[in-house]
């Protein structure tokens, strides 16, 4: 064994969890919940097949070699294992364990660290830069550059899948929700905590039910901004009056799932301040990545040697709700624009799950039934809804070839249902969503993907009173 897997073998041995490696019964049960082992048929490729590759590690019966670490970059991390496993074995927290570990011990080539680098650490903790890139994009797109990137051939200098996802791009507005918020001139005030935290508090539309922080998050509140709006206004008609704390930063997920672990901890332990500030019932998330993450910051944190810092996190994670189980279950019911649905004029609608979401979170009836109730919509079960897209983080951008797979086949699902709209509650599936419909020439038919909050706000009455 040389050097260099022999430290990542010792820091395996350190870093894995040995009663979840134990857990594994190796029945099997994951394997049909796993894309990777449906798209490839291989053992390797399955949570049973890694676990027992990480297990052979941590015991010395194999090297921790690039066909190692190779099984473990192709795993998606979807976690749609977890449910289906009957032993409960958490392989998301094995599989973050051992990117952690590879992050650590192991460097990765330089396109991937470069990637890796730009993406966790130059851009996303930063909200100054991620406002940068946003109003570069909204230029980018108002002033004609795009259009003439498109039309000088320009594009053509990058590889194919980054041409589509360009074409792909929603249209970005530049500024983030509490800007958009206040330039519209809609109801809000400033408040400061003894300890010098700065929320934007915006009143409910009647009368209050609760008291709810909205975690904007980061890409989100650049390529999304106006979902977050959307979703404020939803939250308002439903009776919530919703807090946004100033001090919040990125929910870390993307760090934990690459590995990197301490940073994750960095971002998590500033969330928890600044939402521990605000004094909310509940924390808003609109995006299934995020939002899984959040409600495991108790488990990120448990090994935190500051016991408040410990107990501040479960006492976070147990207030993280999806904005459909909010909307679903907390709220005033919201009220359909049309009693009724006019004849032969419903539109067909089908639902991709967030694997976060569903998987983690255990939402997934909630979505659906909310727009079950909206009467000029027809839901149509998507086969295979379960399965991951393929977008996974960044995993599009690093593992190409497998993602393209993933999402090709998922459009030939979704043209079974008829569907003109492909509704999903996480950015990077609706990004992949909106590549795939490009893909496959879709848009030409009138299709398009949605946000479910974006969805729901054409279809519902809401009330927005200005200043």
């Amino acid at each position: 064994m040389n050097s260099t897997h022999e430290k990542l073998a010792q820091s395996l041995k350190l870093t894995l969890d040995e009663d979840q490696l134990t857990n594994c019964m190796r029945c099997g049960f994951c394997q049909t919940a796993c894309p990777t082992f449906l798209e490839t048929g291989l053992e390797a490729a399955s949570p049973r097949g890694r676990i027992a590759l990480m297990k052979a590690v941590v015991d010395g019966l194999m090297e921790p070699d690039e066909s190692f670490r190779s099984q473990m970059d192709l795993c998606l991390g979807c976690r749609a294992c977890e449910p289906a496993c009957p032993s409960d074995v958490k392989y998301g927290q094995l599989i973050e364990q051992t990117r952690a570990a590879i992050a650590a011990e192991k460097p990765y080539s330089m396109p991937v660290r470069v990637v890796r680098k730009t993406f966790l650490q130059g851009i996303f903790p930063h909200r100054g830069r991620l406002k940068l890139i946003g109003k570069t994009l909204s230029f980018y797109q108002k002033s004609g550059l795009q259009k003439f990137a498109r039309s000088s051939g320009a594009m053509k200098l990058f590889p194919d899948h980054l041409q589509q996802l360009e074409k792909a791009l929603p249209p970005v507005m530049g500024d983030g929700l509490e800007e958009l918020w206040s330039k519209a001139g809609l109801p809000y005030r400033r408040e400061t905590t003894d300890s010098g935290s700065r929320l934007m508090v915006i009143p409910a539309a009647g009368a209050k039910v609760g008291r709810v922080g909205m975690f904007r998050g980061c890409i989100m509140d650049v390529m999304f901004a106006s979902t977050n709006v959307n979703t404020v206004r939803l939250l308002r008609q439903a009776g919530f009056e919703i807090v946004i704390p100033e001090e919040q930063v990125c929910c870390g997920a993307l760090h934990a799932h690459a590995g990197e672990m301490g940073d994750a901890k960095r971002l998590a332990g500033q969330n928890i301040w600044a939402f521990g500030e605000a004094d909310v019932d509940y924390i808003a998330s609109n995006a299934g990545g995020c939002g899984a993450l959040l409600k495991e910051y108790d488990h990120l944190m448990h090994a935190e040697p500051d016991e408040r810092l410990q107990q501040a996190a479960i006492r976070f994670a147990d207030q993280v709700k999806d904005i459909s189980e909010l909307l679903h279950s907390l709220g005033r019911p919201l009220t359909p624009i049309q009693a009724e649905s006019p004849q032969n004029g419903a539109i067909t609608v089908t639902y991709q799950d967030s694997c976060h979401l569903r998987n983690v979170m255990r939402v997934q009836g909630e979505p659906r039934q909310l727009m079950e109730l909206l009467p000029a919509v027809q839901m149509c079960e998507l086969q295979g809804a379960e399965v991951c897209c393929g977008s996974a983080g960044i995993y599009n951008l690093t593992q190409t070839e497998m993602s393209t797979t993933l999402l090709d086949h998922k459009m030939e699902h979704v043209e079974a249902t008829g569907a003109k709209v492909i509704v999903t509650s996480n950015p990077g599936c609706l990004l992949q969503m909106k590549w795939g419909i490009e893909r496959a020439g879709m848009q030409k038919n009138g299709v398009e993907a949605v946000h479910l909050v974006d969805f729901l706000a054409e279809q519902v009455l809401i009330e927005d009173k200005r200043d």
